[in-house]
């Protein structure tokens, strides 16, 4: 498979303080990466490097196989982004937003119509962009780095304080692009989205890889107690280890088994010590 996104040995100092240090990771075509850490971990720093945004200090990075210090307007049209400074023009409607893009990417009006139908925002796109909620203006943000048709999406937070309805639609559209070749650079809080979405996850702390892997292998090699737990149709439940399931009565009363396995949560809170939303 092609590496989209390949970072080396990369570290930035501002000052005296290293933001990120030796960080090493590839994206291969069509998969997704979760980049997790806690705030302040280095995450949007790596984006902005990524995307030329910021000069490393030491290393290198390389979008659609050429250095990100010499993407030119050409390789940037094939780039998407979300972040959590992507703006907008307030006084414009959302849909006179997204036709703004629309024309300088060359895009069809059929195909803006699409997109929004997709992410249900068709029948709001007369609605000034400052009117709109949090949920409608960060699924309009989607479209606009989707707009393009990019070959590689960076997405920093993009579920970030949205209900679970909206967050199931942006997941629905991420697994879409993800089908149709998109790579995509994931940055996220929410350890089940990263679960359910992410092929791969880098875990970030202070600036430094600690883990990465894809998810179900993680939750394994973290899974050192080997524990399931049994409710009964009696409401008692019992934690048992998983060698003793062979001893369990065939005539018991048993509802349901679930594994006692790790969540990423969970790894992510043991390797950082912090909090998932700080």
């Amino acid at each position: 498979m092609t590496n989209l996104i390949v970072a080396k040995q990369l570290t930035k100092e501002f000052q005296k303080y290293k933001a990120i240090e030796n960080l090493n990771f590839t994206v291969e075509k069509g998969e997704i990466l979760g980049f997790l850490g806690p705030s302040g971990s280095g995450k949007t720093t790596t984006i902005n490097i990524l995307t030329s945004q910021l000069t490393p200090s030491q290393g290198e990075t390389y979008i659609l196989g050429k250095s990100s210090l010499q993407l030119k307007e050409d390789d940037l049209s094939k780039i998407g982004l979300i972040t959590e400074n992507s703006g907008f023009y307030e006084k414009l409607t959302l849909y006179d937003n997204l036709l703004f893009f629309a024309k300088l990417y060359n895009v069809s009006t059929e195909y803006v119509d699409d997109l929004l139908k997709r992410v249900g925002l068709y029948d709001h796109r007369k609605t000034l962009a400052e009117k709109l909620s949090t949920g409608m203006k960060q699924r309009m943000l989607l479209v606009r780095a989707i707009i393009n048709k990019p070959k590689v999406l960076f997405l920093d937070e993009p579920t970030s304080g949205l209900d679970p309805s909206t967050s199931q639609t942006i997941h629905s559209l991420i697994e879409e692009l993800k089908q149709q070749g998109t790579t995509i650079f994931l940055t996220t809080h929410d350890m089940h989205e990263a679960t359910i979405l992410c092929d791969k996850i880098v875990l970030l702390n202070k600036g430094k890889i600690v883990e990465e892997g894809k998810p179900a292998e993680l939750i394994q090699k973290y899974n050192t107690n080997k524990m399931v737990k049994v409710t009964y149709c009696s409401g008692q439940e019992k934690v048992i280890p998983f060698s003793e399931l062979n001893h369990i009565s065939a005539t018991q009363d048993i509802q349901t088994i679930h594994s006692c396995e790790p969540t990423l949560e969970d790894i992510f809170i043991q390797l950082t010590g912090g909090k998932l939303n700080v």
